[in-house]
């Protein structure tokens, strides 16, 4: 491997920017230093994050004595159990600013998931590509390769600016006030490597919008959005941004909040390296949970956060970068390869006229469409990625972007271009029809490598989408037109909070064994740049999940009126009612030996969790004991929602609050039967003493952080709620209800091993 590194820096010697070769050697110096044990794993692990280098969940059998295996299937994969970077593959993530990419690039990415991963190019959420199953002493090789290209790893992970997304349709968009994406790369070079920019104690993610009424950009769930807007001025249109801060999905998702409705051009790289400042200088550093900008804006409120950032903008020293950038806004504009056209008799073709309906998109500039093309599960192999970028010469001039919705798109086709553009995409399999619709799930990787991943996220959206496409012909459009996001925990890096149906992963325990489950998720509008964010109702088992959706679906086409959209007929309906049609999906599982595919999760050959944990009768009696409480517990906290849904904030939060308390009080009477949640004081106490100050509910990767919840909840006991922070509480106290599921189970396999030991 490090003769593979010594090759290609002496290969790509003098292609590389000097200060970008100085950083990468500087990084494989600290990987030989950190092997040696003479760098701390901690101060080393931020160091690799920052330059894109993730640790994986499982292993690909490559042995790690300087002789690689061949990549094993994948069911072979899923055998070989947790490791670290040092002994295993793990994942590089690579920034690719608001998706734009050329035809070299394409290229050297085949060649890289060729080389170094299983052979999958991923495109994620945030546009950026990831290749998994990557040794890490192959990284700086890796990166000198991205380089000599003009891509960089840098900050694509770790407590840095994240990678700029920006609408894929920047520039062609109908709706669009002008071309956003040279302000969205202004915005990443600038923040790049930028020394306001490296003390946060959390990622930092901006978003560049080209209009307001589409999801392109998702401006509303990003620390910092901008959204392209013009206003007229003493008779002249001038540009602008309305500017968007604190904003984020995850656990406990925030909306963002408006700074400023209208921040001019000259403007924009200051205020944010003013954020950047303050976000560094005040942003929680000790508690994770606690340490992005919402919270930080949460903390001063809005106002007090307003004067602040104008403030520290007023004391910033003069940066040339601000605005020289503008000279020149509009030298780089792409250019067509060929002259518009018009679209040709398609001649019955069903399969291109499909494809036509859904993956081609109208652009501004008469006679040119963008294509999409849409990749299952945003996985694409490297030849496909050598034959896209030979399409995109062909047909246009190297214009491709990656989306949000972990596809690619192809831009400046010419109308009279589209069926020769068909046949070749057929010919490289990547002309599958249905972009942006209920065909195209989006799902974070889930249990496949991810180290925080509860169910199978991408196996569910797979099975999902294979069951949809079976149906395409018999699909109501009003069916084809929702969107399905599929998380693996409750982190929502599927975007599960903003779907028209989302879904994250749970354990539960039936029948005495742990089962994989769904909470689904209701109320997100994907339009308006994130307009709305849903809330979990109810959990399912997740081989029952396509029942579901079908139950949802049907009762959505039976019950809507006239061409009601999803949100609005949730808003109308309700979620109650929603919930009932679901609600025997969650009981009566089969007997284990009658239906053990039922205890295993989808696409993964083995028995989830750790299989029976026995059954005897004063098992038995404390098992019947917490599930009575914590269905209670979990019907507290949805009447919470469905008060929120009636604008009572007091009483959802009050609701919230007795089911955390009901929740706690479960855990504690497999200990301690004398306790009643007529007392918080001491369902609180001996929680604190029995699975606080014992770490028993501290979560393998979140820590005590969803147990600090009940705590603040307890010591806040009596606040006035607003709708807001109703909508958090009730956020806060269902995670807390899932950390309570899952020190269960921890605590009922501790007894077993315990047991086993002793026999």
């Amino acid at each position: 491997m490090k003769a593979s590194n010594d090759l290609w820096k002496e290969r790509l010697a003098g292609r590389l920017p000097e200060a970008l070769a100085e950083e990468i050697d500087v990084f494989e110096t600290e990987i030989e230093l950190r092997s040696q044990d003479s760098i701390d794993e901690k101060v080393f692990a931020e160091t690799r994050l920052r330059r894109g280098v993730y640790g994986q969940r499982y292993d690909n059998g490559q042995r790690h004595n300087g002789v690689e295996s061949k990549t094993l299937p994948y069911e072979e994969k899923l055998t070989k159990g947790p490791h670290t970077v040092w002994d295993a593959p793990g994942m590089q993530r690579i920034k690719i600013p608001y998706g734009g990419m050329t035809p070299e690039q394409l290229e050297v990415m085949a060649d890289l998931a060729e080389e170094y991963s299983d052979g999958i190019a991923h495109v994620t959420t945030r546009q950026d590509i990831q290749l998994h199953f990557v040794h890490i002493n192959d990284t700086p090789a890796l990166m000198r390769r991205l380089a000599a290209v003009g891509i960089t790893t840098r900050e694509a992970c770790g407590n840095s600016v994240r990678n700029v997304t920006g609408c894929p349709f920047m520039g062609v968009c109908p709706d669009e006030p002008f071309d956003a994406t040279p302000y969205a790369h202004a915005l990443t070079q600038f923040l790049l490597g930028h020394p306001d920019c490296q003390n946060f104690g959390r990622k930092f993610k901006p978003s560049v919008s080209g209009c307001a009424q589409h999801s392109c950009g998702l401006g509303m769930m990003h620390d910092v959005g901008l959204v392209a807007k013009t206003r007229v001025v003493d008779g002249e249109e001038q540009r602008g941004f309305q500017y968007l801060v604190g904003g984020g999905l995850g656990a406990v998702p925030r909306q963002a909040k408006v700074l400023d409705e209208f921040v001019v051009p000259e403007e924009i790289l200051p205020i944010t390296q003013a954020i950047a400042r303050l976000f560094g200088r005040h942003g929680e550093k000790k508690t994770r949970s606690r340490a992005r900008l919402k919270f930080l804006i949460e903390k001063w409120g809005m106002e007090r956060f307003r004067e602040e950032v104008f403030a520290e903008r007023a004391k910033l020293p003069e940066d040339p970068r601000w605005t020289e950038y503008l000279a020149a806004i509009d030298a780089n504009e792409e250019q067509p390869l060929k002259p518009p056209g018009e679209m040709p008799q398609l001649n019955g073709d069903a399969r291109l006229n499909h494809w036509v309906q859904t993956n081609i998109r109208e652009q501004r500039q008469p006679g040119y469409v963008t294509a999409t093309v849409a990749l299952p599960l945003g996985d694409i192999t490297p030849n496909q990625l050598r034959d896209l970028a030979d399409i995109a010469r062909e047909f246009t001039r190297g214009t491709v972007r990656t989306t949000v919705e972990q596809n690619f798109v192809i831009r400046w086709v010419s109308k009279s271009d589209i069926p020769a553009l068909y046949e070749a995409l057929d010919r490289a399999g990547l002309a599958e029809p249905g972009a942006s619709a209920v065909f195209d799930i989006v799902a974070c990787p889930g249990t496949d490598t991810c180290k925080l991943g509860i169910s199978s996220s991408r196996g569910l959206a797979a099975e999902l989408r294979h069951r949809l496409v079976a149906r395409t012909v018999e699909l109501d459009q009003a069916v084809r037109d929702l969107h399905i996001k599929v998380s693996g925990c409750f982190n929502s890096c599927g975007q599960h909070h903003v779907a028209d149906i989302g879904f994250y992963g749970i354990s539960r325990t039936m029948q005495g064994y742990k089962v994989p489950h769904f909470q689904v998720v209701l109320g997100g509008q994907w339009e308006e740049n994130a307009g709305s964010y849903g809330l979990p109702i109810v959990a399912v088992p997740s081989k029952r999940i396509p029942e579901a959706l079908d139950r949802i679906t049907d009762f959505y086409l039976r019950s809507r009126q006239s061409d009601e959209r999803f949100p609005k007929f949730v808003a109308r309906v309700g979620k109650a009612k929603i919930r009932q049609v679901l609600d025997d999906l969650t009981q009566n599982a089969p007997e284990h030996d009658a239906d053990p595919d039922f205890y295993s999760d989808w696409a993964d050959p083995r028995q989830y969790g750790i299989g029976d944990i026995g059954k005897g009768e004063c098992a038995g009696e404390v098992v019947t004991q917490y599930e009575f409480e914590m269905t209670a517990a979990e019907r507290l906290v949805f009447e919470a929602q469905i008060k929120l849904e009636e604008q009572e904030a007091q009483q959802a939060g009050e609701l919230a609050y007795s089911a955390m308390v009901k929740s706690a009080k479960a855990l504690v009477q497999l200990q301690y039967d004398d306790v009643t949640e007529e007392d918080p004081d001491e369902v609180v106490e001996e929680f604190r003493e029995r699975f606080y100050d014992t770490e028993l509910i501290f979560d393998p990767y979140a820590g005590s952080k969803f147990a600090d919840y009940l705590f603040a909840a307890h010591e806040a006991a009596g606040r006035a709620f607003t709708l807001e922070s109703a909508r958090h509480f009730i956020e806060e106290t269902q995670l807390f209800i899932e950390a309570v599921h899952s020190c269960y189970n921890r605590v009922r396999e501790a007894g077993l091993a315990q047991s086993g030991a002793q026999a």
